[in-house]
């Protein structure tokens, strides 16, 4: 299958909660995503990796996206080498991506970090004809995604652009929801978190906010770029 955009996230709810608003809207769009998550997040203080897993079922229903997948990376312990870098490239000839978005280049949790180098890197292997992989025993042609743009996470980054998204928060809110075990919940017996506090979920809709009143919209979602962004005109930007 080859898709518009392949999303890849370290843990389960990376990308709903750096790009939901974005995937929706471009799902709405006609577009085609698939998400693919590198680890079970089974080392999460809260839930387990099989509600995490049912979670993102439900996120990735919500969203609309085609399909989603886990390579059951090690959570916390998974490394940007040649055993890890080819299950990556493995699913982008998979998938063919014009685009793919990756974990932000810099965060609190080291995971998002090193997922996103791993995640680069393999984006540019991809495309060397001399690198051979196979899937269901049929060797893949090799790949290389037009574009690699990085979502923003725990840490204030300045983003090199940014997406209108105002009419997507509400379904971004309900994908990053669906993880019930991991967000704020007064009812909820788990032991605390930095990510499960009313402050965390509140900061995701008041950071889109800003973001849209910084481009006099709603609400926005940021990315980071590798390489130049370009335009074929002054009018093509908003």
């Amino acid at each position: 299958m080859k898709v518009d955009i392949l999303a890849f996230g370290a843990h389960p709810d990376d990308v709903e909660l750096g790009a939901g608003a974005t995937i929706a809207k471009e799902v709405a769009n006609g577009k085609t995503v698939v998400i693919v998550d590198l680890t079970k997040g089974e080392l999460g203080t809260r839930g387990t990796e099989h509600t995490r897993k049912a979670e993102a079922e439900d996120a990735k229903n919500i969203l609309g996206v085609a399909a989603r997948e886990n390579l059951d990376f090690a959570d916390g312990f998974f490394t940007n080498d040649k055993q890890h870098q080819l299950e990556v490239i493995k699913m982008i000839r998979k998938y063919q991506p014009e685009i793919v978005l990756c974990n932000a280049i810099d965060d609190r949790h080291i995971d998002h970090g090193k997922a996103s180098k791993l995640v680069s890197d393999a984006c540019f292997l991809s495309g060397l004809l001399k690198i051979e992989t196979e899937i269901e025993g049929k060797p893949q042609e090799k790949w290389r995604p037009k574009q690699v743009y990085h979502y923003i996470q725990w840490k204030h980054i300045e983003p090199d652009f940014v997406v209108d998204v105002s009419d997507f928060i509400d379904i971004k809110m309900k994908s990053v929801l669906a993880y019930k075990t991991q967000f704020y919940n007064p009812d909820s017996n788990e032991p605390q978190t930095p990510i499960s506090s009313k402050n965390f979920t509140d900061s995701i809709i008041y950071r889109a906010r800003d973001l849209g009143r910084l481009i006099n919209s709603e609400y926005a979602e940021g990315f980071t770029v590798e390489r130049f962004a370009a335009v074929n005109s002054l009018f093509d930007l908003k």
